[in-house]
């Protein structure tokens, strides 16, 4: 039966970090949601993205194709897969008494024909709302993302989580130079090609470090686990880089970071405190720009998203930055501070709480960012590090513009 991993219309409340990605690209610990969820390599997997996510068409084409009465078994891509994951979605395929797995609130995974799902599809997104009603379900104990700061606090664990999963490799391949301090080096990766400068320290007491391949930690650096590393990154002279923290492929980091996620392409090279924070690709902060992740009255910090105002629950939230945005210089940011796609802020002064995709300005107003500039830096930006802005980066763009617009209209459908 083919395993089918899709986006239901609660991708909104991921936003401004699934613009440029489906849901189940998001990292979150060493892994991806969808690297969790697919587990067994044997097992045939197929994705249905938004529309515009999909390359030529060839993410749909195959749905298309399809006998109307064949079975498919398709499963949620926010779904955070722990060890039951394999099993819950393995038992459905077969139930004779259910066709659905729901955590009560969300449906996880769904059995039916092509012929369902062509019927319930909106630009490539999945009504589950209506599906939820049309089949009888079983309701299992599981976790799902619904907002982006959930993949943040939950990024330590998964770290550890991943690390127990694949299998604890703590081999040491790659050069380490005198003068480096590793604390619990039995919980310490260092793969193939990663270079470790003199007087690095890599404290492994509270968590594993998976340093992956051609990374380099320059002199001084100090690395607190949980934490990952991904390869070819480069953390920096003296950087403090502190638990419960994600760094994608190709990224340079330095001055102080705690509990992060970054995916890859991304620079914050400078000194200025990064906390609890989640940022897309291609973005690059300024040097000294600092964001809070804490209220001075240590209440629950309260976000702006989709134009709605959300109590996250939590004590710790800091910024949340789409693909291809800037800071500049000196840049303060407020706690739970949202920053869209393709954005440009600098300046004196705590900028908005929410800043629209496409936005260029400062605390003293925003205006919009010409969209063929916004391409033309991202084209150049990504030319640097030799990725080409091709066909498909200009359909990314394109229907990223078109959601900023339903976002801001608020014609936005799901939340």
């Amino acid at each position: 039966m083919i395993r089918v991993l899709f986006e239901d219309e609660h991708f909104v409340n991921l936003l401004p970090l699934v613009y440029f990605r489906p849901v189940w690209e998001l990292r979150c610990g060493i892994t991806t949601l969808a690297e969790k969820l697919k587990g067994d390599p044997q097992a045939e997997w197929r994705q249905l993205p938004r529309t515009y996510l999909d390359r030529d068409g060839r993410d749909h084409a195959w749905l298309k194709a399809l006998p109307e009465n064949l079975e498919l078994l398709l499963v949620n891509g926010r779904w955070l897969a722990d060890a039951e994951t394999a099993r819950a979605i393995e038992a459905l395929s077969t139930a004779a008494d259910y066709r659905v797995l729901t955590n009560g609130k969300t449906l996880l995974a769904l059995r039916c024909s092509a012929a369902e799902v062509r019927g319930h599809l909106d630009k490539g997104v999945l009504n589950s709302r209506s599906l939820l009603k049309k089949f009888p379900a079983r309701t299992i104990d599981a976790t799902v993302i619904n907002y982006i700061w959930e993949a943040v606090s939950r990024n330590g664990e998964q770290i550890v989580r991943d690390w127990e999963s694949l299998g604890r490799p703590a081999e040491k391949s790659g050069k380490i130079y005198d003068g480096v301090h590793l604390v619990e080096p039995q919980k310490i990766h260092i793969a193939a090609g990663a270079v470790l400068k003199p007087g690095v320290v890599v404290d492994a007491e509270a968590g594993p470090v998976w340093i992956d391949r051609d990374v380099t930690v320059m002199a001084n650096a100090v690395l607190e686990g949980p934490l990952y590393i991904g390869p070819g990154s480069t953390i920096k002279i003296a950087a403090k880089i502190y638990e419960n923290t994600t760094i994608g492929p190709v990224c340079k980091v330095g001055g102080e970071v705690e509990g992060c996620i970054i995916h890859g392409y991304s620079n914050k090279q400078h000194d200025g405190f990064l906390g609890h924070a989640y940022l897309g690709e291609w973005v690059n902060l300024g040097a000294d720009t600092n964001n809070s992740d804490l209220k001075n009255n240590y209440g629950n910090v309260t976000v702006q998203l989709n134009g709605h105002s959300i109590d996250t629950r939590e004590r710790f939230v800091g910024l949340m930055m789409g693909d291809h945005s800037k800071t500049g210089i000196n840049c303060m940011l407020n706690t739970g501070t949202i920053v869209g796609v393709s954005c440009n802020i600098y300046g004196a002064g705590l900028p908005p709480k929410f800043v629209p995709s496409f936005s260029w300005g400062s605390a003293e107003g925003l205006s919009r960012y010409n969209f063929e500039k916004a391409k033309a830096l991202a084209a150049t930006v990504m030319g640097r590090r030799k990725v080409d802005f091709d066909a498909y980066q200009e359909q990314l763009f394109e229907g990223a513009r078109e959601l900023a617009r339903e976002v801001e209209q608020g014609t936005l459908l799901g939340g």
